[in-house]
C-alpha cells in the first residue's frame, strides 16, 4: 500500500471554505483524509469516482495520475479552485 509516500503525481493547491482556506495535496494519504473528511459534501458522481480511485491508488491498483485526474474533476464539480504545483 502507498498510503502516505510520495506520489507521482504532481501536487495539487487547493482553495477550500470554512476552517482551512487553502491546502496542498501532495500524496494520495493527504488526498484521502481531505475527500473523506474536509470535502464540501459527499454526493457528488465526480466525488465518488475520486474515492474510488483515491483507493484504487493507495492499492496499487490504478496509477497514482489516473487518480490526480479523478481529483481535479471532483474538484471542479464541488467549485474549488484547484493549482497545480510546480516546482
Amino acid at each position: 500500500m502507498n498510503w502516505n509516500t510520495s506520489s507521482v503525481f504532481a501536487p495539487v493547491g487547493l482553495v477550500l471554505r470554512g476552517r482551512e482556506t487553502h491546502t496542498v495535496v501532495r500524496t494520495l494519504g493527504d488526498a484521502a483524509y481531505l475527500l473523506i473528511r474536509d470535502w464540501p459534501f459527499d454526493d457528488g458522481e465526480e466525488y465518488m469516482i475520486a474515492v474510488k480511485a483515491c483507493i484504487d491508488a493507495i492499492c496499487g491498483e490504478v496509477a497514482p495520475e489516473q487518480f490526480r485526474e479523478a481529483f481535479l474533476r471532483a474538484a471542479d464539480e464541488a467549485g474549488i479552485a484547484a493549482l497545480t504545483i510546480v516546482h
